[in-house]
């Protein structure tokens, strides 16, 4: 038994000093289990955030992992109302009186100056600015998701928040005008979401260009995305225009693949609502661009503009009164273009006295009027009796379109 412990006793230092070994081995911390987003991987993100690029008036909750790929534009049914950024505090004036600028003259330093001079020296005080033209590009670079996976910007302005800091300084009020049904760009990229020709292909109006589906409602939510952008870059109030259904061309083809069997009028009508609806915690006005006849005609002349159902869903409307676009004997005139005073009178009129008639006592009004010669020259006479007819008709604001740009100092003294 003795020679037995002589044995065994040298082993109990050994077991008791790897024993104590382990016991004070601080212990390994355990691999973090890789949480994949998209194409890239991370370390145990509770919430994944968006990259970046993604973080713009358009993005989705922070908890929802982001794709690869952009996500579809939700529809309206699918997607709650999202905030719009706080708009940055800007005085508006009493009466907007302004101009319009295309955005290749606003993004061009030597234009924009010649343009606020102009302002500086008149009684304007108002620049319409493109942010989506009709060719259906935005006019700077986009995060708008959709606008950045089919391409559909161009940078027009390639400084925004620049350009909006220069109109400041020199108190000049912003707004965004934005094609909206006009998109031959997304129609081409999305042809899915295209007017449709009942011979076959994409529908082409006379000038050869497509058309977005106004029933389609995810397309909405595409305008509103741009809406947002154009707000947070410091925007002061959205401006629709091209508001409307097809026309001139063979319209008698036309195929709406989102149609749901509502009337034009009604369909319009609701996406003002919508819009209207979606940006009203930013606080910034909506206004829509309707063709000057719907002020004077009882239909909606089959584009889907009812005067009535228009100014029920915005704030301002603009009817573009434009003497040379009325037919000859129109308001009881020989050639209208030659009466710019009295083809205004009229117009405005009309379209004063039914919003009184409907008992609208919050939508301003505010026509487009004609700074541009088209069979007849358009001079200083032309455009301060313009002026005088919106006084007149018992109106207080107007802008005034000029296609190239080209403003003459005399003419608005």
């Amino acid at each position: 038994m003795r020679n037995k412990l002589w044995i065994i006793l040298p082993v109990f230092p050994i077991l008791f000093l790897i024993f104590l070994t382990a016991w004070l081995k601080p212990a390994t911390p355990q691999r973090a289990v890789p949480t994949k987003i998209g194409p890239a991987t991370v370390q145990e993100q509770p919430a994944p955030k968006q990259p970046a690029r993604e973080q713009s008036v358009a993005t989705l909750p922070e908890a929802t992992p982001v794709p690869a790929t952009p996500a579809p534009v939700p529809t309206p049914s699918a997607a709650p109302p999202l905030a719009a950024p706080a708009p940055t505090p800007w005085p508006k004036p009493a009466a907007v009186k302004g101009i319009y600028a295309t955005a290749w003259v606003a993004g061009s330093n030597k234009s924009l100056a010649r343009i606020c001079d102009l302002i500086d020296q008149t009684e304007l005080n108002t620049l319409v600015v493109d942010v989506k033209d009709d060719t259906g590009t935005i006019s700077y670079e986009s995060r708008v998701p959709l606008a950045d996976a089919i391409g559909s910007w161009e940078k027009k302005i390639g400084d925004p928040v620049k350009v909006l800091e220069t109109l400041r300084q020199h108190q000049i009020f912003p707004i965004a005008r934005i094609v909206v049904f006009k998109d031959p760009f997304l129609a081409k990229r999305k042809p899915e979401w295209a007017v449709r020709d009942s011979s076959g292909g994409l529908w082409v109006d006379r000038k050869g260009l497509h058309w977005v589906d106004p029933y389609n409602k995810a397309y909405w939510d595409y305008i509103i995305a741009i809406a947002r952008e154009a707000i947070s870059l410091g925007f002061q109030e959205i401006q629709f225009d091209y508001v409307r259904f097809t026309s001139d061309g063979p319209i008698e083809r036309c195929v709406y693949p989102f149609s749901d069997g509502k009337l034009k009028q009604d369909v319009i009508r609701d996406f003002l609502q919508y819009a209207r609806e979606q940006l009203q915690l930013s606080g910034i006005p909506v206004s829509a661009d309707i063709f000057g006849l719907t002020t004077s005609v009882p239909d909606d002349q089959g584009i889907g503009q009812l005067y009535e159902k228009v100014i029920a869903n915005v704030d301002v409307v603009s009817p573009m009164v434009y003497p040379s676009h009325y037919a000859p004997g129109s308001f009881g005139l020989g050639n209208p273009n030659l009466h710019p005073y009295e083809t205004v009178l009229r117009a405005v009129s009309d379209a004063r006295k039914r919003l009184e008639k409907a008992g609208n006592t919050t939508t301003s009004l505010r026509p487009w009027l004609q700074d541009f010669n088209l069979g007849a020259h358009y001079g200083r006479n032309e455009v301060q009796k313009q002026i005088q007819a919106v006084r007149d008709a018992g109106a207080t604001e107007w802008i005034f379109w000029n296609p190239s740009c080209r403003y003459q100092l005399d003419k608005y003294r």
